[in-house]
């Protein structure tokens, strides 16, 4: 198969090392040849995060060149047009409806209406409030659970790896209900029959 190019950004605190750890092992345990890079900036709360993440049958490089990621993973809205120019001509952008202001930035400073400038630019959008399922679910930290599961449906892995994987990779009290967030996830994409039929299109026409 070609390589499957993957990026996640966020802020520090957002989780995106685990998150990336966690598509990288599902990736390696259904056979694929995997690299992976962090550039953590400042993890600390509110600084910068981005991962590369890449599979196929054999992967050189763990950095993604500009234009050629199928998939942007994004837990905070501004971090997804920050590295938006990883991003293919019709590439995925799973954007989480969430906004962190900057050190010293105001609102006003922060841009207005992300998904439609996203969507404008001819990108396939799939927007999510992960935060707020999370919640709803008793704990706002798996909202990355959630996301998890919008993402395992873009992908061809079984859902039992993922579900072994998180299993590994969360604390032992916490896996029922990351599995949980990342069911409802997944549940979030299959009800939404046109989002899903437009997504497989473009896979089937991914070079």
């Amino acid at each position: 198969m070609s390589t499957t190019n993957i990026i996640l950004s966020g802020t520090g605190g957002q989780g995106i090392i685990l998150s990336s750890r966690i598509i990288a092992q599902v990736a390696f345990q259904s056979g694929y040849d995997v690299k992976e890079s962090e550039i953590h900036g400042m993890a600390q709360r509110g600084g910068s995060v981005i991962s590369h993440i890449r599979f196929g049958d054999k992967v050189f490089s763990p950095q993604i060149p500009s234009g050629k990621a199928h998939i942007i993973v994004a837990l905070e809205e501004l971090e997804a047009l920050r590295y938006l120019r990883f991003l293919k001509k019709n590439g995925i952008v799973i954007l989480n409806k969430k906004k962190i202001l900057p050190a010293m930035a105001e609102e006003k400073d922060y841009p207005q209406d992300v998904e439609s400038l996203l969507n404008q630019k001819g990108f396939v959008v799939i927007p999510v409030q992960a935060d707020k399922i999370a919640k709803q679910l008793g704990n706002a930290k798996v909202e990355n659970s959630v996301i998890l599961g919008i993402l395992s449906t873009l992908l061809s892995f079984k859902e039992e790896t993922w579900h072994d994987v998180i299993s590994k990779a969360v604390p032992p009290k916490t896996i029922d209900l990351n599995i949980k967030a990342f069911n409802e996830g997944r549940r979030l994409i299959k009800e939404n029959a046109i989002l899903e039929q437009r997504i497989r299109n473009i896979a089937e026409a991914k070079t």
